[in-house]
């Protein structure tokens, strides 16, 4: 296994605090797939308005998280050293399970096509075994 922690993965993402939605890859293969982990904590910025009395994780900032386990396999290409992989589109996503302070979101994106600079991945969000999101993920390395 090919484990990340943050400091790695800063090396690999420009992203940082508080945009930088991994806390540690557990595996992954360069070009292929990633996955990794963010620990969800009553401390989030976002939770102070989203919601008062029921704090929710936003589902899009659940995306971006599974984009950045993306980028993680994408951007660890020797190729793609120091680039950036942005968001071309997003398609088949689903909410399915709220994300709430004391989870841990396990994050989970196989590259499924590229051409060029332009690929597509498979994402999944799970908390203890429960899908919270699905998506495609349209992304551009530039």
């Amino acid at each position: 296994m090919n484990r990340l922690n943050i400091k790695l993965i800063e090396e690999i993402l420009p992203h940082r605090h508080p945009f930088l939605l991994v806390d540690y890859i557990e595996d992954y293969v360069p070009g292929e797939y990633a996955v990794g982990y963010k620990c969800v904590t009553f401390r989030e910025d976002f939770f102070q308005g989203h919601f008062p009395g029921e704090p929710v994780m936003p589902g899009v900032l659940i995306v971006e998280a599974l984009a950045q386990t993306g980028a993680v396999a994408i951007l660890s290409k020797p190729e793609n050293k120091g680039k950036i992989a942005y968001f071309g589109g997003i398609d088949k996503c689903r909410f399915k399970v709220k994300v709430q302070p004391g989870d841990k979101l396990r994050l989970e994106t196989k590259i499924i096509r590229q051409k060029g600079p332009v690929g597509v991945g498979e994402a999944v969000a799970s908390v203890d075994g429960k899908v919270a999101v699905k998506a495609e993920l349209t992304f551009m390395v530039g």
